[in-house]
């Protein structure tokens, strides 16, 4: 998709090794059906699991796909306001990535 970003969803990760694979599966599948340009804004929190190592796996073969590292942890509230802060979409979503948000994303 090309154009300006229209949706940014900033999903902050901390150790989600076991699910973030079917986190960006979940999320790519949504983002293409509503045919937007968007971007997958990654924010991990000092993760001492393979969650980085994923996630760049994920960006450099799709290009929607962003990651913000971080050294070490600081806190779920600070991983989502350092993701609004490089978010560059018209709108934001925040969604957490060990899928146990209470809506179903299929």
């Amino acid at each position: 998709m090309n154009g300006p970003i229209r949706y940014s969803i900033v999903i902050p990760v901390y150790n989600e090794e076991a699910v973030v694979h079917e986190t960006y599966r979940r999320l790519t599948r949504v983002m293409a059906s509503i045919g937007e340009p968007y971007e997958l804004l990654f924010v991990n929190d000092g993760s001492r699991d393979r969650t980085a190592e994923i996630i760049e796996g994920f960006a450099e073969s799709d290009k929607c796909v962003k990651l913000l590292d971080f050294s070490r942890n600081f806190g779920h509230q600070i991983a989502i306001t350092a993701g609004m802060d490089y978010a560059r979409g018209d709108a934001i979503v925040i969604i957490d990535a060990d899928l146990q948000e209470k809506q179903n994303i299929r």
